[in-house]
């Protein structure tokens, strides 16, 4: 396995940790608290669930264009 691989497959299990995390964040008491005076959710919540779509689709797109021995394809 080659550099980018591993750095491939990292970012993709960082994206989803973020992702579930936001999610819970969302549902959480102080989420709730300002959507019920702002109308949104939490900033923290709404930046993670952002950085983990990004960064699972980073990692997503680094695994299907890299060929099977990690170079370019």
């Amino acid at each position: 396995m080659n550099m980018n691989r591993i750095i491939s497959i990292v970012l993709i299990v960082a994206g989803i940790t973020l992702i579930v995390l936001g999610v819970v964040a969302m549902d959480s008491f102080s989420s709730d608290v300002s959507r019920f005076f702002t109308g949104t959710p939490t900033d923290k919540s709404v930046w993670m669930l952002i950085i983990g779509v990004i960064s699972a689709g980073l990692g997503l797109s680094g695994v299907a264009f890299l060929g099977p021995r990690g170079t370019v394809a």
